[in-house]
């Protein structure tokens, strides 16, 4: 595997490439980096995971407030990273009804105001469908519930970005 091009990489190749496997938390890239050489890709998704999961519950929860909500207003006015406006249009989320809209964006507020981050699922995993009833289903969670839900939902993610940098590298496309 292409692991060595990584290992190589000093510190600001390395969090341009990774800085967003954890949406906008170039900061855990940088201290992953740290951890260098990496024997595999699964090695190198373990040094994220433990970083995460060593976080105090409140480390955790900022790190979820730096997802954008799902079919937020980030997505429509074409802000969002380039890693989530994709994910979020595969999933189908920029084509929501007018009902299915407004059913996802009341839930985000309630889920917001529950649990004081926003609702974060793999969407690449899930389609729109899907990713309502879970939001209308999770809500009901207990806090500690969904703090662990919501992390292992970012791992998923992260697990997936890792897979699409390695696949650039092995079909060649330009780091």
């Amino acid at each position: 595997m292409e692991i060595h091009i990584f290992n190589s990489m000093d510190y600001e190749e390395f969090v341009d490439k990774f800085g967003n496997a954890i949406e906008r938390c170039p900061l855990i890239a940088a201290t992953v980096w740290t951890n260098r050489p990496f024997t595999s890709l699964d090695a190198l998704e373990k040094a994220f995971g433990d970083f995460i999961d060593l976080l105090p519950s409140s480390g955790k929860e900022g790190l979820l407030r730096c997802h954008p909500d799902l079919a937020g207003r980030d997505l429509f006015r074409g802000i969002l990273s380039s890693e989530s406006q994709g994910e979020q249009t595969q999933a189908g989320l920029t084509n929501l009804t007018a009902e299915q809209r407004s059913q996802l964006t009341e839930l985000n507020v309630l889920y917001k105001k529950k649990f004081h981050f926003p609702f974060v699922i793999c969407a690449r995993m899930n389609d729109k469908d899907t990713i309502i009833k879970q939001l209308s289903s999770r809500i009901h969670n207990s806090p500690e519930h969904e703090l662990k839900t919501s992390i292992e939902e970012v791992k998923k993610i992260c697990h997936l970005r890792l897979l699409d940098i390695f696949n650039q590298v092995r079909h060649g496309t330009k780091l």
